[in-house]
């Protein structure tokens, strides 16, 4: 029994050690996943949702070391959350900062036309971004004014307003339905003229 709680509770490295190994992966992935870019962020292809598993696994060890121990484990992810949290609260306060880490929005779509060389630069293809717009409830991409990729790796789409020509055309159209049934009533309720 004696062994049982040794395994769980006694650490098989300093504490000092168990603090600091979380915090250099926390550094080295926060760097890694920016250098990637957004697009990592945005759309897990089958390919980038291996490689986020296997990073996990991958970084592991390095992160517990050479202790398996509960006591170990709860001190390295205390130490993910403390770093995490203040990082974000440190970034909060300090808007420049935050840019540099986060990097700035990128443009896809500007004016209705698809910016080629922004969704190349991105590694986003077509497909994948037709396939975000229908999941905004766009049919097509021509229904897009805009399309923002946002430092976060969300996507924002927004539609193309219609002319005020095209307006005015709708409202016209609408007005002459409504008076052609007003004319069939009219002239289904009268009585036949007599000759």
């Amino acid at each position: 029994m004696h062994d049982i709680w040794k395994d769980m509770f006694v650490m098989g490295l300093p504490l000092f050690e168990k603090i600091l190994r979380p915090i250099i992966v926390y550094a080295f992935l926060v760097i890694s996943l920016r250098l990637s870019g957004k697009r990592e962020l945005v759309q897990l292809n089958p390919f980038d949702l291996v490689v986020l598993l296997t990073l996990s696994n991958t970084v592991q060890n390095a992160i517990i070391g050479e202790d398996n121990s509960v006591l170990g484990g709860l001190i390295g992810a205390t130490s993910l959350l403390a770093t995490n949290y203040l990082v974000v609260r440190f970034l909060y306060d300090h808007r420049k900062l935050d840019q540099l880490v986060e990097g700035r929005a990128d443009v896809l779509i500007e004016n209705g036309k698809v910016r080629s060389e922004r969704i190349k630069k991105e590694l986003i293809t077509m497909p994948q971004l037709e396939a975000a717009a229908r999941k905004q409830g766009f049919d097509s991409l021509a229904e897009v004014q805009k399309c923002i990729l946002e430092p976060g790796g969300t996507l924002t789409f927004v539609g193309k307003k219609p002319d005020p020509e095209d307006v005015r055309h709708q409202e016209l159209v609408g007005r002459l339905e409504r008076l052609t049934q007003e004319i069939t009533l009219l002239r289904g309720s009268k009585p036949p003229a007599h000759a």
